[in-house]
């Protein structure tokens, strides 16, 4: 498998998201991101429904952008955490939580990334999956 690159992830990706919060029902998101070039290399946005188990679905979304490198940075400018060209392992500190992600891209165009997030605040674990819907423009 070769090493992603940023144009690799540029377009319409389908998410299907769940959310397995730790003693609690399993939540789920559907929706769809896009990569799209911006001038500090591709702006992420995802939006979609998000539905937690006895509640009414809401409409749920997210920004990011990402570099040349791969490393991915809240729309306020905070680096968040670096993705393995190459799929694998990487963390993120958010005192007083931990968050432990792995990416998968073997499947490439269809790839996965697994969250696991452990502290005083937060127990879940969290697993999204890709599936390339085509061209941004």
């Amino acid at each position: 498998m070769s090493a992603r690159v940023l144009a690799d992830f540029e377009g319409r990706w389908r998410i299907a998201r769940r959310i397995m919060p730790s003693g609690q029902p399993e939540a789920a998101f559907d929706g769809e991101g896009v990569f799209a070039r911006s001038d500090e290399g591709l702006a992420y946005h995802e939006s979609g429904q998000l539905q937690i188990p006895g509640q009414t679905a809401m409409q749920s979304e997210r920004r990011y952008v990402w570099d040349k490198d791969l490393n991915v940075f809240f729309q306020d400018g905070r680096f968040f955490h670096s993705v393995p060209n190459a799929g694998g392992e990487t963390e993120h500190w958010c005192d007083p939580d931990h968050y432990y992600v792995t990416y998968l891209f073997e499947k490439w165009p269809r790839w996965r990334v697994t969250w696991r997030v452990l502290g005083p605040r937060k127990d879940y674990l969290m697993i999204t999956d890709y599936s390339h819907k085509g061209s941004s423009a």
